[in-house]
C-alpha cells in the first residue's frame, strides 16, 4: 500500500494544536490529575453562561432552522450585522457586504485560500493569533511577522512594517483588540497602517473580535472606517463578547473599494458557496445577542469580573521575580516576560512543559505565537480569582529555583 503522509506545508506551520506541553496535559489528566488551565479563551469553564434571552431566543427558533441558509447567512443575521457596523462609522457597507461562518476562523481560512498564490506575501503581527500563520501558509503564501514593540505597549512597530513591504506583499493582518498581549490600538497607530496600505495598495484584514471587551474606558476603534477608499475586511463575532464560543457564530465585512478587489470577492463567494452555510441555528441569535442586553459591559466595568481579574493578574505576574508585564488593555489575555538570563532559558516550551509536569499549570509558550524569542509566554486570566491566586503561586513557586 502506498504510504500516506501530512502535507510538506503543515512542517512550517507553528499553529501548536497538539504540541508536546498540551499532548502532556492531556495524558496528565486522563491518568487523573486535575491540571490548572491559563492556556485557552474558552470562557464556558470557567463560569460565564450565555447570556438567557440568547439561550431563549434561539431555543424558540431551533424549529425554524432547517436546511441551508444563504450561503452568506440569515438576512436578520446579517441586516444586524450590517447595522451594528454602520454605528460603528463604516461607509456603504451593503447586506452583501456580510459573510456569516462557523466562528471567524472560518472565514479567516477562507479569505486567505481565495487570496494567496505560492510565493505572495501577507504581512501578520508577532505575537500573532497563529491561526493567521497557519491559514496564510497552507494557502500557499509567505506570512512575514512584523514586530509589535513591547516597550511601546504592545504597538505595531511602525518601521519595521514599512521594512518589510515587497513586491509580492498582498495585504496586512491587524488583531486588535490583540490576542496574546491584550493591546489595544489608537487611532495615531492606525493611522500610520493606513498610510502605508494606500501608499503599496495593500488589503487591510482586521480580527476584531474583541471589540467590546475593552477596559478602563477606553474606545475600540474599526481601522476600515479610516481607509474608505481601500480594500478592507473586518472579522468578528459573539464568542467572547457573549461568552458563547461553542456556538461557532462568526462574520466578516466587507468595505472600502470593493470594485477594485471584485475578482478577489468572487473567489471568496466561490468558497463561501462551496461550505454551503454556516450553523443556523447560531445565526438565528445574532440580532438579540448584538441588540439586547449586553452582559460583557458588567465584565469590564469598575468591579465587573474580567476587569477585577485583569488587575489582579498584572500585579501578581509584576510581583514574580523574573517577570514583567504590560498592562493589557483589552481581551483577556496578558503576555508576560521571563528574564531568560536569570533563568537560563534557552526554550521557551521546555520552560511551559517544566512548570505544567512539576506544578500542574498549563499556559502556552510564546514561540507558539510566532513570538521570535523564548523569554514570553501567554496566560488567560479567565479563571476566578481564587484559581488566578492559586496559579499565580505555582508559578512564583517554580520560578525560585527554575533554571534550564
Amino acid at each position: 500500500m502506498p504510504e500516506y503522509k501530512k502535507s510538506t506545508k503543515l512542517d512550517n506551520v507553528l499553529y501548536d494544536v497538539r504540541g508536546p506541553v498540551l499532548d502532556e496535559a492531556m495524558r496528565m489528566e486522563e491518568a487523573g490529575t486535575n491540571v490548572l488551565k491559563l492556556n485557552i479563551g474558552n470562557p464556558a469553564p470557567f463560569g460565564f453562561r450565555t447570556p438567557d434571552e440568547v439561550v431563549y431566543d434561539m431555543a424558540r427558533q431551533l424549529a425554524d432552522c432547517e436546511g441551508y441558509s444563504n450561503s452568506k447567512g440569515l438576512y436578520s443575521a446579517r441586516k444586524a450585522i450590517m447595522q451594528y457596523y454602520q454605528l460603528k462609522g463604516f461607509e456603504g457597507v451593503e447586506i452583501e457586504d456580510i459573510y456569516t461562518g462557523n466562528g471567524a476562523s472560518e472565514l479567516i481560512n477562507i479569505c486567505m485560500s481565495a487570496l494567496l498564490d505560492d510565493g505572495d506575501e501577507i504581512l501578520i503581527p508577532a505575537p500573532d493569533y497563529p491561526l493567521w500563520t497557519a491559514c496564510a501558509t497552507l494557502a500557499g503564501g509567505r506570512p512575514v511577522h512584523y514586530i509589535c514593540d513591547e516597550q511601546a505597549e504592545w504597538n505595531p512597530d511602525i518601521d519595521d512594517i514599512r521594512s518589510k513591504v515587497t513586491d509580492r506583499t498582498k495585504a496586512i493582518v491587524i488583531i486588535n483588540p490583540n490576542n496574546p498581549t491584550g493591546a489595544l490600538y489608537d487611532r495615531s497607530v492606525l493611522q500610520q497602517i493606513v498610510d502605508i496600505a494606500r501608499e503599496h495598495q495593500l488589503i487591510i484584514f482586521s480580527d476584531e473580535i474583541y471589540d467590546r471587551l475593552v477596559m478602563d474606558g477606553l474606545e475600540h476603534i474599526s481601522i476600515a472606517t479610516m481607509a474608505p477608499d481601500l480594500f478592507c475586511v473586518t472579522f468578528s463575532g459573539l464568542s467572547k463578547s457573549h461568552m458563547i464560543a461553542g456556538y461557532r457564530i462568526g462574520w466578516m465585512v466587507l468595505s472600502g473599494n470593493k470594485k477594485a478587489a471584485k475578482d478577489y470577492i468572487e473567489g471568496i463567494n466561490m468558497l463561501t458557496n462551496m461550505r454551503l452555510c454556516s450553523n443556523e441555528p447560531a445565526q438565528s441569535i445574532v440580532q438579540t445577542a448584538l441588540w439586547g442586553h449586553q452582559s460583557v459591559k458588567t465584565y469590564v466595568s469598575p468591579g465587573g469580573r474580567v476587569l477585577e481579574q485583569r488587575n489582579f493578574i498584572y500585579d501578581a505576574l509584576n510581583n514574580i521575580d523574573g517577570i514583567s508585564v504590560v498592562k493589557p488593555k483589552a481581551a483577556f489575555y496578558a503576555f508576560p516576560k521571563l528574564d531568560v538570563k536569570k533563568f537560563n532559558i534557552t526554550d521557551d516550551e521546555k520552560f511551559a512543559l517544566d512548570l505544567l509536569k512539576e506544578k500542574k499549570l498549563l499556559i502556552v509558550h510564546g514561540r507558539g505565537f510566532n513570538w521570535h524569542e523564548p523569554d514570553h509566554f501567554r496566560v488567560v486570566f479567565l479563571p476566578n480569582l481564587e484559581d488566578l491566586a492559586d496559579a499565580m503561586r505555582r508559578l512564583s513557586d517554580f520560578l525560585a529555583t527554575y533554571h534550564q
